[in-house]
């Protein structure tokens, strides 16, 4: 049986905790980061539709994480602009906090 997805305070407080260890990050970035993590989304559309977010604006985020070496898009569909992406080596260790 598979865990629950993460309530809104578990998502929160590791967004909270990212956002601490990199104050360089916008709110944005550090929860595309959490919610990566947390097991919410790993695209572009799917975090923009659950969190009620622009989707150009995730997709900003989403490029400026890349950007940061923290993210690697792995699949961009050409159409929909629905970016795909997965923790870089450097997004793991930030993240690698939140499990402590």
């Amino acid at each position: 049986m598979s865990e629950p997805a993460a309530d809104a305070e578990t998502f929160l407080a590791a967004t909270d905790t990212i956002a601490a260890l990199r104050p360089e990050l916008s709110m944005l970035e550090a929860g595309i980061l959490a919610g990566l993590h947390l097991g919410l989304a790993a695209d572009s559309r799917s975090f923009a539709r659950i969190f009620g977010v622009e989707h150009a604006l995730v997709l900003r985020a989403v490029e400026g994480l890349a950007g940061e070496a923290l993210l690697t898009v792995t699949a961009r569909d050409g159409r929909t602009q629905r970016t795909r992406y997965a923790t870089s080596p450097a997004g793991a260790a930030v993240l690698t906090a939140l499990a402590a």
